[in-house]
């Protein structure tokens, strides 16, 4: 039984990482294959220690690899399934978006 509670914490501990939007946004950056760092900051649009920050946090976490090649730290994901995981999400999201306007179409009606 314990070793099922520490599965759960340690599941916890990957969603709270990724519980942040930029975070997301870079690993949507990264579905398409690795990245270096400069082409992060361009794709998101934020400074360069900012996205340091955040790959570095998911580099300790498992989530992303990195490899040096000369000047270049390249990022990819670890894990593709954690990439499935966010669309899977992404999906559920956009499904109750649905939802609700549909609900709210149909109040707007009553």
């Amino acid at each position: 039984m314990r070793k099922d509670k520490t599965l759960y914490e340690l599941q916890s501990d990957v969603c709270k990482t990724l519980a942040s939007p930029k975070r997301i946004e870079i690993l949507s950056a990264l579905r398409e294959g690795e990245k270096t760092v400069s082409e992060l900051v361009e794709i998101l649009g934020v400074p360069k220690a900012n996205v340091s920050q955040h790959l570095a946090v998911m580099r300790h976490k498992g989530i992303l690899k990195s490899r040096r090649e000369g000047i270049n730290i390249y990022y990819s994901v670890s894990n593709r399934k954690v990439i499935d995981a966010c669309l899977l999400m992404k999906e559920v999201l956009m499904d109750q978006m649905k939802e609700k306007g549909r609900l709210a179409e149909m109040a707007s009606r009553s």
